[in-house]
């Protein structure tokens, strides 16, 4: 117990030894420290906590403006969305509205068989739907365009995005070249946003059409703005039907349906995978990648499509390699190329309101021949190709006719291509030369003269009024002496057509030419029997159809009916010909036609000559040879030719027997093929005589010998 209390004693003597002993600074030192807990904070630590907190203060401050900022302008950008597609969707206009809103309709022109060979205006498609249209080409157009359009709502970002992406890397600007539009956002643009045409707004359809493409960060917005309204107010097969009978395709064709039709002669319906490529290809460049312009650039569009519709898997492999094997080509109405200054001619021939400025689609049913027009076409070129310097800018026209003035071809100018075109058939007014000179003969035949009579070629003298003498000559500078008005004029001699002129009267003679339909206002010096005044190619075919036609009037024509295309078989317009106004006489029309067949049989237009066919001619050549002309015709055809140049140039070596003769026998020749040979002359007194026969029938008549004294005394006395 003792020895315990002890203990214990001794052990709170160390407790307390332990916790007062002196401890040296030394020892302190050396001895590792403790951490301890500081009941204040130091004066560093202090400040370095303020300046965390306050700076928490700050950015938490900032970042409830921001929040503040960003949910208002949110609300504020989410209302002004949603005010902007209400207004839209609210103003819109009905689905069958937006298919079809044109300004201007279609004319389409169709040959004398009822096949379509050109287009005028836009053609429009007619009910196609997303549904009805072949599903090779919505393959195609989702393939090419926007393969998620059945799961957007409208706009893809990410294909705007990407668009702008690789619009700058490219060079261009960030909304050139690539836009990354849907078709819902096509579908926008197409229908201008929901505004109609205007003329008080628009000069034109065509800059109504380019403010709608405009590409400006605004207009894509409201473009992306409209296309939520699209996706709000209709179902997406609608807006792909507003898309697909909307969108431009070339050629003058807008929506799949009339693209279709003009270059394959198909619908849109039943296209199979190559041409639905080939359409689908279109939508990137109408114009470049038309098949009409380059058929095989539009082919090689269309393998990148049929590539983009193998890796979608809406083709097979298979299907895919067959396609590419197969290309998609063009109708043969879309491949000929023709008619183009021919349907010219017929729209200008009728009223604009139905024509340029139809609202309506209207149908033409015309004269056109595609297989007369193919020989005309192919004789000029043929004929150039073969006989004419291949630098040479001489321009050439042909024009073929059936005799009661249905005009079948029309050649208007060497280039035969594009519509709108110069057309020197129609509308260029060139000096006729001696193709007058049957108007001549006509007059005198009128009072009382025949072929046979006698006219002495020889030297004259003509005393103008304040131009002092004219001394006309013949082409070959040399005089025949006395021959009959046959020959005379089948050698093209100008004396003797001059003396007619005068002894019956110039004035007559201008008058009956104008009864012919030439000539409004003919030059009134003795000259006008040598065709100093002007014409057009056509109104001289007609005329020659006149004489053909025993003297009754033709006037060329290219159309037969008109019709609206939504009320076909109920023609608006009707063109009757009747054949009733006799202008000549049937014996004077005989007996031109027999002298225009010595002028192929004897005379001047001996290279017009085609075997096992009467033919009938005039060859004409101008003052210096400025105009080089043929017009003939046989019992089925008329047609005339015309060489010379734009800036009135003198040919060379060229006149109306040469190469106008050659295109017209080349043509002739070619369209007469397959017909049996018709007799031409059916009067008893010229049928298969020649110049010499006619002369032996009626040599011994004292009328043509007093005709001769006449001619001889009126000009010796001048």
């Amino acid at each position: 117990m003792a020895g315990t209390k002890k203990r214990n004693k001794n052990h709170k003597s160390l407790i307390a030894e332990n916790r007062f002993k002196k401890t040296s600074i030394t020892s302190l030192r050396n001895k590792p420290s403790q951490k301890r807990k500081s009941k204040l904070p130091s004066s560093s630590n202090s400040s370095s906590n303020f300046l965390i907190k306050f700076f928490k203060k700050i950015i938490r401050f900032f970042l409830l403006i921001i929040w503040g900022l960003t949910w208002r302008t949110s609300l504020i950008i989410f209302l002004g969305i949603t005010s902007a597609v209400s207004y839209y969707y609210l103003n819109m206009k009905e689905f069958d509205s937006l298919l079809d809103e044109r300004a201007r309709g279609s004319v389409t022109l169709e040959d004398y068989k009822g096949e379509v060979f050109a287009w005028r205006g836009d053609n429009f498609s007619k009910n196609l739907t997303a549904k009805n249209i072949s599903p090779h080409l919505k393959n195609a157009i989702l393939a090419t365009e926007d393969r998620g359009f059945y799961s957007h709502f409208g706009i893809s970002p990410r294909g705007i995005g990407s668009a702008v992406f690789i619009n700058l890397k490219e060079g261009r600007g960030p909304l050139s070249g690539h836009g990354g539009s849907t078709i819902t956002q096509q579908t926008a643009k197409l229908v201008c946003l929901g505004k109609p045409f205007s003329q008080a707004v628009w000069n034109s359809e065509k800059d109504y059409e380019a403010s709608c493409r405009t590409s400006t960060i605004w207009r894509k917005i409201k473009e992306a703005l409209y296309a939520l309204s699209l996706e709000f107010k209709f179902s997406k097969d609608e807006i792909l039907t507003i898309y697909i009978n909307r969108v431009f395709l070339g050629a003058g064709t807008r929506g799949f349906e009339a693209a279709a039709q003009r270059y394959f002669g198909k619908s849109a319906k039943i296209v199979n995978p190559s041409e639905a490529a080939m359409l689908a290809g279109l939508l990137k460049a109408p114009t470049r990648y038309a098949p009409t312009n380059n058929l095989k650039r539009s082919q090689e569009r269309a393998n990148l499509i049929i590539g983009l519709m193998e890796n979608q898997n809406f083709l097979s492999k298979a299907e895919a390699k067959f396609a590419r094997e197969n290309p998609a080509t063009l109708s043969k109405f879309a491949k000929a190329k023709a008619g183009g200054y021919f349907a010219d001619w017929v729209m200008a021939s009728l009223p604009e309101y139905l024509t340029y400025e139809t609202t309506e689609d209207v149908v033409i049913k015309t004269t056109f021949d595609p297989l007369v027009q193919k020989a005309a076409a192919e004789a000029v070129r043929s004929v150039f190709r073969d006989q004419v310097d291949q630098n040479s800018k001489a321009q050439a026209a042909i024009v073929i006719m059936s005799p009661n003035g249905a005009v079948r071809a029309m050649v208007g100018g060497r280039d035969l291509k594009g519509t709108g075109l110069f057309n020197r058939a129609t509308q260029a007014l060139r000096q006729t030369g001696s193709l007058f000179k049957p108007f001549v003969y006509a007059a005198a035949f009128e009072n009382g003269f025949s072929p046979s009579d006698l006219v002495n070629d020889e030297k004259i003298s003509i005393d103008l009024q304040g131009s002092g003498p004219w001394t006309p000559k013949n082409y070959s500078n040399t005089f025949s002496g006395e021959v009959t008005l046959s020959k005379a004029f089948s050698e093209s001699l100008n004396i003797p057509a001059i003396k007619i002129s005068e002894s019956i009267g110039r004035e007559y003679v201008s008058e009956l030419a104008k009864r012919f339909g030439l000539f409004s206002n003919p030059s009134n010096g003795p000259a006008i029997a040598l065709g100093t005044s002007e014409a057009t190619l056509i109104d001289l075919v007609g005329a020659y159809a006149t004489i053909l036609n025993n003297g009754y009037k033709v006037e060329p024509f290219g159309w037969e009916t008109l019709e609206l295309k939504k009320n076909k078989r109920e023609p608006l317009m009707d063109k009757s010909e009747v054949l009733d106004k006799q202008i000549i006489s049937s014996e004077t029309a005989e007996g031109l036609v027999f002298m225009m067949s010595e002028v192929i049989r004897n005379g001047t237009g001996k290279r017009a000559q085609f075997s096992n066919w009467e033919v009938a001619g005039k060859t004409g050549t101008s003052q210096s040879a400025r105009d080089a002309w043929f017009v003939g015709f046989s019992k089925n055809y008329i047609a005339g030719v015309w060489i010379g140049y734009d800036n009135n140039t003198p040919l060379r070596g060229v006149t109306g027997g040469g190469l106008p003769a050659d295109i017209w026998r080349t043509a002739m020749e070619e369209i007469h093929s397959n017909l049996i040979p018709t007799p031409l002359l059916s009067n008893k007194i010229y049928k298969g005589l020649g110049t010499d026969g006619v002369k032996a029938i009626d040599e011994a008549s004292s009328f043509g010998q007093r005709l001769g004294r006449f001619f001889n005394r009126f000009f010796n006395s001048n």
